[in-house]
């Protein structure tokens, strides 16, 4: 099996496809039972193993989620042991603010606290979440307020700046004041869950972003099914972005990079379909 393609992002070599963290940590965007089921049945280090050996193996090497939930970070070290491939990580911790932060600035001590175990983890890209980016989103300055000082911060703790948002604004108002991020995430999929603006018009930001963009909530968090989703992602970014996904089990892990191996390579898909009762009028004989 090839390698999945890579892409650079601040000068560092990563995967195109991104291993999102939801389906391990328990937030389904569903249900507070799917919640459940979510930490129940996934989140625990040697599972989270098991599926990111099926990933490692295949050259997707790269995770993106709040290292500090240790179910994670240990999983990530048993993967990285069995398979021998070092995992880049993509942080995205909140970070604390009130009232007085877009007039005054973040409260540099505790920030420093957030970023000092970070790097600890060994994180490679820090970006902050969207609940603390889009907070200092200023529609009327078309800036984001006070995130110049943290940038810095996080290039003075050895780590590359980026911004996660859910606002397309972020994007924009990032590109246009030259803030020091190299990368953005950003809400994109097909039904335009959870997203700010139209599906066209949201991809018209990404493809015109500076900086490389990482899709995620591609398949909208378990609605839209991976066949429809993937070929419409993959087909509508450009070749310097990735796309992040969820799943919760290898197999699962393995039907997405078949199936965006062969997407990209504009293969005829071969994954094999699920069988029904109710499909035995339509397979052939």
């Amino acid at each position: 099996m090839s390698l999945f393609p890579r892409t650079v992002v601040g000068g560092v070599s990563v995967s195109r496809m991104i291993i999102g963290t939801n389906w391990f940590l328990g937030w389904s965007h569903c249900t507070n039972a799917k919640d459940q089921l979510i930490h129940t049945y996934a989140r625990n280090p040697k599972h989270i193993a098991d599926i990111l050996e099926v990933f490692f193996n295949a050259g997707v090497d790269t995770i993106l989620g709040d290292i500090v939930h240790d179910d994670l970070y240990y999983g990530i070290q048993e993967a990285q042991q069995r398979t021998g491939v070092r995992a880049i990580m993509i942080s995205t911790p909140g970070l604390p603010f009130d009232a007085s932060t877009p007039a005054q600035g973040f409260d540099s001590a505790l920030v420093g606290k957030t970023l000092d175990f970070a790097a600890s983890r060994d994180v490679t890209f820090l970006l902050p979440h969207q609940a603390t980016t889009d907070a200092m989103l200023d529609l009327a300055s078309r800036k984001i307020r006070q995130m110049d000082g943290v940038c810095r911060m996080i290039r003075e703790h050895g780590m590359i700046p980026g911004l996660s948002t859910h606002a397309p604004e972020a994007i924009i108002y990032a590109d246009e004041s030259g803030l020091d991020v190299e990368t953005y995430l950003c809400i994109y999929n097909a039904m335009a869950f959870l997203m700010h603006v139209e599906v066209d018009w949201t991809a018209k930001l990404i493809n015109e972003a500076k900086k490389p963009v990482i899709a995620f909530k591609t398949m909208a968090a378990g609605q839209i099914r991976p066949f429809q989703a993937m070929h419409f992602v993959w087909n509508t970014i450009r070749p310097r972005d990735m796309v992040a996904v969820g799943v919760m089990t290898p197999m699962e892990a393995q039907e997405l990079i078949d199936m965006s191996l062969q997407i990209l390579d504009g293969q005829e898909r071969q994954i094999e379909l699920q069988t029904t009762r109710s499909k035995q009028s339509v397979i052939p004989r």
